[in-house]
């Protein structure tokens, strides 16, 4: 049986340091405040913070039923001792944490499984319900996708987990995945939100047919959407978001501002109006983040604003 999911998810990265220190008392509330809202899936990877994000959860969870979550983690990325350490720390990787650890690629079986071992370590759990192959287009999709689509299906057929998918960025690389190999889900990151659709040219078709479910994450576009009025350093894709990017934003905030929507809602609830997305995954960082994006999923939208942007 399919696992089930809520309209919102914990997405765990700025658990693990995105661009600004989470301190342990915040990144607790935060999701005690989700579990407090009802949200019961929970995603990480060792990608955030250099395993920040997988302790971070972990050391919440293990306090909760293990039967009543759901968490995914992801694998071909290995954390191994970073030689040229300086002291500068991570954030060349958008993380504020310390650099004494580097990521190595490796979607071998044997790679993938120690990365799954040690995730379940970071996590003090014994099992995770959800294994992600985590930007295979990053390395070396040929070869990514040849022996890391393979390794899933191992790891679901042997039990140790109950799912696997792709996570990724890019819609090519997972459409690729889901008709390569034997998915469940794909996660994909800021590529069908309010603000571009690219995953509905080639992703949601071939996912529609093969039956493989979309969890949309970054709805936001890296904070773009998140607020009515842009902010001073506004991200897109990590990096400051080009004019073209700003005026977009700007066009569907004022479509949203006539209806009396606020374009954050709006940018929730987009997702989740396809069929093929079983949920929508958002990263947040505090409490009050948590309680205004639960209010936000709920809130009502007068038809006539969809087909407004439509």
């Amino acid at each position: 049986m399919s696992i089930a999911f809520g309209p919102l998810s914990y997405g765990a990265a700025p658990l693990g340091n995105l661009y600004r220190e989470v301190s342990v008392e915040q990144a607790h509330d935060a999701l005690q405040a989700t579990w407090d809202a009802g949200i019961r899936y929970f995603d990480t990877a060792p990608h955030y913070g250099l395993g920040l994000s997988e302790r971070r959860l972990g050391a919440f969870l293990r306090g909760k039923p293990r039967d009543e979550f759901v968490v995914s983690t992801k694998v071909g990325r290995l954390l191994v001792p970073n030689p040229d350490d300086d002291g500068s720390g991570d954030l060349d990787r958008v993380f504020k944490v310390p650099g004494d650890l580097m990521r190595r690629f490796d979607m071998t079986e044997a790679g993938i499984r120690r990365s799954l071992d040690e995730s379940l370590e970071r996590l003090g759990l014994d099992r995770v319900d959800i294994v992600y192959l985590h930007d295979p287009d990053v390395y070396d999709i040929d070869r990514g996708l040849r022996e890391g689509l393979p390794a899933l299906a191992a790891l679901r057929d042997e039990g140790l987990v109950r799912e696997v998918g792709v996570g990724t960025n890019s819609t090519a690389a997972a459409a690729r995945a889901v008709r390569e190999g034997d998915l469940d889900l794909v996660l994909i990151a800021g590529r069908y939100t309010l603000l571009e659709q690219p995953a509905l040219d080639e992703l949601f078709p071939v996912c529609a047919k093969g039956g493989v479910r979309v969890v949309s994450a970054a709805p936001f576009n890296s904070g773009l959407l998140a607020t009515n009025e842009l902010p001073a350093d506004a991200r897109y894709d990590y990096v400051s978001a080009p004019r073209a990017v700003l005026d977009r934003v700007r066009e569907l905030a004022g479509v949203c501002a006539s209806f009396g929507v606020e374009l954050p809602a709006a940018a929730l609830q987009f997702p989740g109006r396809n069929p093929v997305v079983a949920t929508t995954l958002v990263g947040m960082a505090s409490p009050d983040e948590v309680r205004q994006n639960v209010q936000r999923v709920s809130a009502t939208i007068p038809d006539g604003l969809w087909e407004a942007l439509d």
